[in-house]
């Protein structure tokens, strides 16, 4: 049966153990839907810019890890998908999550945004900052929330 509610579904995925949840959750709704599934994955430039690096080669090191981070993520929601029957766009972002997340979504029409968060609250959310509170909060279209299942919130 095919959707035309949902026709382009994205999975922002982290590449945590806990994304896998939502990715269960996205991959069995584009099979529902008959929708195209996009899988992505920010390579967060933030997160080592302030790192100090001794050399250009450190820094080459890095975003080279990160984008192979960015990879075995992406190929874990096609893994997931395959077994589903549901065919998957694998797409490597950089920047700000939340902003590259909104910023894709926008420019390739995407009619739901799927991704889990970690059940983070109180202090631990407001010292971490949260991409899904930020997607949300951004988003002109739903954005489905995956919860971590009872038990790993914080794994």
């Amino acid at each position: 049966m095919e959707s035309d509610i949902y026709r382009k579904i994205m999975i922002a995925t982290d590449g945590s153990k806990l994304s896998e949840h939502a990715i269960k959750y996205g991959v069995e709704l584009a099979r529902l839907g008959g929708s195209k599934l996009y899988a992505a994955y920010v390579v967060d430039t933030a997160d080592f810019a302030s790192i100090p690096m001794e050399s250009d080669a450190g820094w080459e090191t890095m975003y080279s890890l990160l984008k192979e981070e960015g990879k075995q993520a992406t190929r874990n929601v096609e893994n997931i998908a395959d077994r589903a029957g549901v065919d998957v766009e694998q797409v490597l972002l950089e920047g700000h999550p939340a902003h590259e997340i909104i910023e894709f979504s926008s420019k390739n029409d995407i009619d739901i945004i799927v991704m889990g968060t970690h059940g983070k609250s109180g202090l631990n959310r407001f010292i971490l900052g949260s991409v899904a509170e930020k997607v949300i909060r951004s988003s002109t279209i739903p954005v489905f929330v995956v919860p971590a299942p009872a038990g790993q919130e914080n794994e």
